[in-house]
């Protein structure tokens, strides 16, 4: 109640007129790629300007996808193809579970016609 009073007042003597921002949408942070259960802690962490390793390369890998949908074949795509498949196994390591081959199916068959033959 004490809160809700001091806000109404500051509100009242227009305080809040003149913030960054104001008006305009708020931006939303894409956090698809972390889990939901890990989101508001990252989200603590970042405002601190502490972003976890694992939360960089996540980030890292999802701006990464959305640039390599976005670009045509060519030399340039498939060095990122190759980089964003390096950050994908990187960031399966540091999960400590055992690698998701789902996650990189252009190694998949190779990977498997190696183990089998």
């Amino acid at each position: 109640m004490i809160a809700e009073r001091r806000i109404q007042e500051a509100m009242e003597r227009g305080e809040f007129d003149n913030l960054p921002g104001r008006g305009k949408p708020l931006v939303q942070e894409d956090l698809s790629a972390v889990p939901e259960e890990l989101r508001m802690a990252y989200k603590v962490l970042k405002n601190a300007g502490c972003v976890p390793p694992e939360v960089e390369l996540t980030n890292e890998v999802a701006s990464l996808r959305r640039l390599v949908l976005d670009m045509e074949e060519s030399e340039e795509r498939m060095k990122k193809v190759r980089e964003l498949n390096f950050k994908l196994m990187k960031l399966e390591m540091t999960r400590k579970r055992p690698l998701s081959l789902d996650l990189l199916p252009e190694y998949q068959g190779k990977l498997l016609d190696k183990l089998q033959g």
